[in-house]
């Protein structure tokens, strides 16, 4: 009988060791279960931070590309608006159509047909006639806007006028000239005296 009762001590000893160990391991799995959530959203934050990093990044570049592409856009349309105006401003009586002609490669739409038929109507029959010259500079010159295809430029005008063999006159003026980029080059659109 007693080694009945050792047995029966034993096995309540070992019952009691699995039941213990039973325990340990269902609370072990309860702490990794609540530590779990933490994990998850500290992975989860981890993975929108690095998301809004990426964004950011991106737009920062979107936004220099487009600070550059309209710096280029301002010095490439004061240049075409300077040297446009020139050109739609000079000329002598012996070469008035083809000047003015050339000066009419520099023009786009609406503002090139109406330019033209003023050269053809009126600029070049009074230059032959009363062999006028005209001589343009731009001293000055300055974007309003820009943006990759289209631009505002104002620009500053001296112009010299001789008519037979009068003296010269000169004038300034002030012009604010519209440009679109058609097939990569400024053209000019339209030119109001200011």
């Amino acid at each position: 009988m007693t080694i009945d009762v050792e047995e029966r001590i034993a096995s309540a000893d070992e019952a009691e060791a699995a039941e213990a160990e039973v325990i340990e391991t269902e609370t072990g799995a309860a702490q990794a279960e609540v530590r779990k959530p933490w994990a998850r959203w500290t992975g989860l934050t981890l993975a929108a931070a690095a998301t809004l990093l990426a964004v950011a990044a991106g737009y920062f570049k979107w936004q220099g590309d487009s600070v550059r592409l309209a710096e280029r856009a301002a010095t490439e349309s004061v240049r075409a608006a300077s040297d446009g105006t020139v050109a739609m401003l000079s000329y002598r009586p012996e070469t008035v159509d083809t000047e003015l002609k050339a000066a009419a490669d520099r023009l786009t739409g609406g503002f090139r047909g109406e330019y033209t038929k003023l050269v053809d109507t009126v600029v070049a029959p009074g230059a032959k006639q009363k062999h006028i010259s005209a001589v343009a500079t731009v001293p000055d010159a300055a974007s309003v806007s820009a943006t990759e295809n289209h631009a505002v430029v104002l620009v500053f005008v001296n112009q010299t006028t001789s008519i037979g063999k009068d003296a010269p006159t000169a004038s300034t003026s002030t012009v604010r000239v519209t440009l679109d980029k058609v097939h990569e080059r400024w053209l000019i659109s339209q030119f109001d005296p200011v």
